[in-house]
């Protein structure tokens, strides 16, 4: 880039040396010609880098002995750094006439030199006196103090304040319930940018030890329990211990549950009361319990809420006891009362018990000190906050969020009486002008207009809600609010426009430095918006582009007026991150793969700009370990392996230790065990099943978790099964492209979530190109069914070795849990086990977006065959399960002949048809072998409880010594097979795992594992 570059200016260097040297050799003046060229210089350097109109040169001021060229806006969308800075000069002093060779240069654009919108962070000299914008943090918010780890370089003390876009609101014009934009290409915004910031960005950012905070239900839990000091229902109960200092009533208003609904601008934070306690540094503590009555076991967040008083501890101490045992917090308590404080997410069981409570202590490092206890929330639950039109039937148009302007056209509705409604929807799909409503904030932050427009106020009240929870701190400490030190902002949008061709509209940031000071209350300049804007947006391009799609569109910076980007008081970005109306883009956008990538890059910029306002090095955490191993040593000792993974758009994201978290039984995962190196030895009881999962740790904080796997020793074995998980896939559906028509065809492939999914709102149902979008109920090509908008849809949870070993572990054999790429690489031998159950799910090539890089997630790789052949020749026992077990080899668009003599000639199965069935139902057939018994159900639509299972595969005998054992019910097609012959194999064209009854699961792994033992 940089030798095509010298090249070009050496070429223009030349040409105009020529042409003007000889033409103005006693002008005073830069002509229109020259300003002109150089406009069409800047924009041919930067065009590789970022799609923008062209750079123009308005005008040109000469003074002494420097001169000084103003560029229109487009120059500013350019991310400098300080080599293209320095070519730019470059390159615009070999344009000038000769005359002038010897000024000097500078080049303005949005008020700046180009040289001052270079982001601090990647100047090569640190300027130590740059005033940037910091928060002095004795104590954050809330800090976990239960993790077994701790590291320097990463987002600890910072306070992020962020929001997933926009969300089901009450449209008074039409009275009723609706979203912001269109349902289309299988979600709506309102949902889809929940599906990077909820399981990647936000967990991300906490794990890098930041506090996170959302205007927005986090939990997707559609269960709520509040437990409270003044009502609550059902059996769940608040408590109080008193030792040497006892609780009391507090002065002030408090939270009270006392509603069905909230209308009009009703607070249930002033509908209550609270409690307080001296806090105590010694001796024996005072207690106040919250005990839920769970309504259904899963999991679910832990929100509290207090009292912030004049005297608060700074660190009150809170326990949740949940099925992994206990995790504790320290909570400051001088920062964010009045509201829902997010401690984390826990399992719980149904009911109530002693391992489903939170607990506070007035335990504190200073005696004294005021500990205040209000309500406890558990869960994400319905909406309840309920609307109508207003009374005075009063209600204004939608305006912009960029639109600034005072003109509001209003509208006067019909006499009707019109009633308070309730969306029905989960809270988590709600706007955020309904949460903060439920979250105590005054109606004049989440309600600027008076309750006449709700699309309105819901824009414009997350800026506010921003200045409000910062109020009090050194953001803004002369302004009243909660006193939350908050270090940044951001809004996370896509945007809407299409394009005829299938290229990509891209990643646009927006900042806005235009206010009447153009600082920030604690006197900063607000171009630090500037500068985390371009970090995050070159992260994300550069990324993306590496990763998935060279030619991925870098949109402009836009200095703009939108209300989410100016209104915050502190450095804020507006993403837009693709078009959720354009094809090509949603290509990638539904892929979880590229959700964690862009996730992942949006932490990286953040990171990298908040070290660099705090003048520190950071690091960033680890990728998810893999090759991922489990056996038994002697007596009851067993051994974990695994490898770190290279992040090769990182080099800081190295690991330091690891962290080996433990399930045991039906529990959940404990608190951790730090190891310093990738493996460890454990010791595990006989007739209990152990679970297992590794996550990375440094100076940045900790990566995500590994897959889980498992095992179990059998009192009285019978043998020992190694379960092999091949089923590692997540990926966005189908797509097609044909003449005149494309979209996403989930009948073929839903593709799988990651773990689980709230952004699918039904299927694909106009794929007509030409349809143009009309209106947000007439969304045109794209436009998409709203059967599954409410509903949480389930994926890979990486956790099926447990599922099949509960099968295994109740017919009597013992078992141990491998990734399949430590099969494929030697770091597991088959051939030390008689019997292996290898799941495949719905593992399947898999491509991303218009396929630049070769499908992953292939069910039987080169090195698997290789291992499972070798395995079987041997004598080997194997079971294999998968959705596309002979699709993924015979009909993948490129087969493979030894890819199909693997499945016949070792697994000995043929492929018959995919898409074999959809009524989810298998029986049992006469064959030679009379231990195959029973009919069996697996999960043929979505649904919360297990990824779906659409495409099963008709898979028949390929030798003589081959039978079939199971028929799909609706059509007789061969949905199962077995070999007997020199070893034995069980090929199932759907997946165990899928199964729904646990009953039948059972009962199926019996009859397999007694065909292997039948001699």
């Amino acid at each position: 880039m940089k030798s095509t570059h010298l090249h070009l200016f050496i070429l223009l260097c030349f040409c105009f040396s020529i042409q003007h040297g000889n033409a103005q050799n006693t002008t005073s003046k830069i002509s229109k010609e020259v300003t002109s060229s150089i406009g069409v210089y800047i924009t041919s350097v930067v065009k590789s880098t970022v799609s923008i109109g062209p750079v123009k040169i308005d005008s040109t001021h000469i003074k002494g002995n420097v001169i000084t060229f103003f560029a229109n806006d487009n120059c500013s969308y350019i991310p400098f750094r300080e080599e293209n800075v320095k070519s730019i000069y470059v390159g615009i002093r070999s344009l000038l006439p000769v005359e002038f060779a010897k000024y000097n240069v500078q080049l303005i654009t949005d008020h700046h030199l180009i040289e001052d919108l270079i982001p601090l962070l990647t100047r090569s000299r640190v300027d130590k006196k740059a005033h940037t914008f910091t928060n002095k943090v004795d104590k954050p918010l809330v800090t976990r103090i239960s993790l077994p780890y701790k590291f320097e370089k990463g987002l600890q003390n910072r306070h992020i304040a962020m929001w997933q876009s926009h969300g089901f609101y009450f449209e008074q014009k039409l009275n009723r319930w609706e979203w912001q934009r269109a349902r289309i290409f299988q979600t709506v915004e309102d949902l889809y940018p929940q599906s990077y910031v909820l399981p990647y960005l936000v967990p991300m950012l906490e794990n890098a030890g930041a506090n996170v905070l959302l205007p927005r239900e986090r939990d997707v839990q559609s269960n709520e329990v509040i437990v409270d000091n003044d009502v609550n229902r059902g059996k769940s109960l608040y408590m109080e211990d008193d030792a040497n200092m006892e609780w009391q009533s507090g002065n002030f208003t408090g939270f009270a549950n006392r509603k069905e609904q909230y209308e009009g601008t009703e607070n249930p934070f002033i509908e209550g009361t609270y409690r307080q306690i001296k806090s105590v540094k010694k001796g024996k503590e005072s207690y106040a319990e919250w005990i839920p009555d769970i309504p259904q076991a899963g999991r679910y967040a832990v929100y509290v809420s207090y009292k912030t008083l004049p005297n608060s501890a700074d660190d009150a101490l809170y326990t949740v006891y949940h099925k992994g045992g206990s995790t504790s917090f320290k909570v400051n308590q001088r920062m964010g009362g009045g509201t829902w404080i997010f401690l984390d997410y826990f399992n719980f069981d149904e009911g109530m018990s002693d391992a489903g409570k939170v607990v506070l202590s007035n335990l504190s490092g200073k005696a004294d000190q005021l500990i205040t206890a209000d309500a406890v929330k558990i869960g994400g639950g319905f909406g309840n906050i309920a609307r109508k039109v207003n009374d005075a039937l009063d209600v204004t148009e939608n305006k912009k969020s960029s639109d600034s302007s005072k003109t509001t056209i209003k509208k006067v509705l019909p006499v009707i009486p019109y009633e308070y409604q309730l969306s029905g929807y989960p809270r988590y799909t709600e706007a955020a002008r309904y949460w903060l409503q439920w979250a105590g904030m005054p109606d004049s932050i989440y309600s600027p207009g008076k309750g006449k427009n709700d699309y309105t106020d819901d824009y414009r009240c997350r800026g506010k809600w921003v200045n409000y929870i910062s109020g009090g701190s050194s953001v803004a400490p002369n302004t009243a609010g909660l006193n939350i030190p908050v270090d940044m902002a951001f809004a996370f949008h896509t945007d809407a426009g299409t394009t005829p061709n299938d290229s990509i509209i891209g990643t646009l940031g927006i900042f806005c430095t235009r206010t009447d000071t153009g600082v920030f209350n604690n006197g900063v300049s607000r171009y630090a918006s500037h500068d985390l804007t371009d970090l995050i947006q070159s992260q994300v391009v550069n990324d993306v582009r590496r990763c998935y799609e060279p030619t991925w569109t870098r949109r402009g910076m836009w200095n703009k007026a939108y209300s989410e980007a100016k209104e915050p008081n502190v450095p804020t970005m507006l993403l837009e991150l693709l078009s959720h109306q354009n094809f090509a883009d949603m290509r990638y956008g539904l892929d979880p793969r590229f959700r964690f990538t862009v996730s992942r890059a949006i932490y990286k910029g953040m990171l990298q700009f908040l070290s660099s306002q705090y003048k520190q090095k950071y690091v960033v955490q680890p990728l998810p370990v893999d090759h991922f191993s489990i056996r038994f040593l002697k007596g009851n000792k067993v051994e974990l392996n695994w490898r770190a993974v290279t992040d090769s758009l990182e080099p800081t994201a190295r690991p330091d230790k690891y962290v080996v978290y433990t399930r045991v039984g039906h529990a959940d995962f404990d608190n951790g065990l730090v190891v310093d190196k990738n493996s460890c030895v454990l010791t595990q009881h006989a007739g209990v099943a152990y679970s297992y999962k590794i996550v990375a740790v440094n100076q940045g904080g900790a990566g995500f978790p590994s897959e889980i796997l498992s095992a179990y020793r059998a009192i009285n074995e019978k043998g020992l099964v190694m379960i092999v998980n091949g089923f590692d896939r997540i990926s966005g559906p189908a797509d097609f492209v044909s003449c005149g028509v494309a979209g996403f065809y989930d009948a073929l492939d839903h593709g799988v979530p990651d773990k689980q999914a709230a952004n699918f709102i039904g299927s694909q149902n106009e794929y007509r190109r030409s349809i143009p979008w009309m209106d947000d109920d007439a969304a045109g090509f794209g436009a998409s069914n709203s059967n599954y908008e409410s509903k949480v849809i389930a994926g890979n949870t990486f956790d099926y070795p447990a599922l099949h070993g509960q099968a295994i572990a109740k017919a009597g054999y013992s078992y141990v849990s491998a990734s399949n790429e430590s099969v494929m690489d030697s770091m597991v031998n088959l051939k030390e086990y008689k019997l292996v159950d290898l799941i495949l799910g719905k593992q399947k090539q898999t491509k991303i977006g218009r396929g630049v890089h070769a499908p992953e997630f292939k069910t039987f790789p080169a090195g698997l065959q290789r291992a499972i052949t070798e395995y079987c020749q041997q004598g080997g026992n194997i079971f294999v399960s998968g959705a596309y077990v002979a699709t993924d080899l015979w009909d993948n668009g490129k087969v493979l002949p030894k890819d199909v003599d693997f499945a016949k000639h070792i697994l000995k199965y043929q492929w018959r048809v995919g898409q074999a069935a959809t009524e989810g139902k298998v029986k049992t057939v006469v064959s030679p072998f009379g231990m195959f018994l029973g009919k069996y159900n697996y999960y043929n639509t979505l649904n919360s409880e297990s990824y779906v299972v659409e495409s099963p595969d008709g898979i028949e005998p390929a030798e003589d010594d081959a039978y079939t054992v199971f028929r799909y019910s609706e059509n007789n097609l061969s949905a199962g097979v077995v070999y007997q012959g020199k070893y034995k194999t069980c090929v199932l064209g759907f997946p165990f795992e899928s199964i729904k009854s646990s009953v039948e699961r059972d009962q199926l792994m019996k009859s397999i594992l007694a065909f292997f033992d039948k001699i």
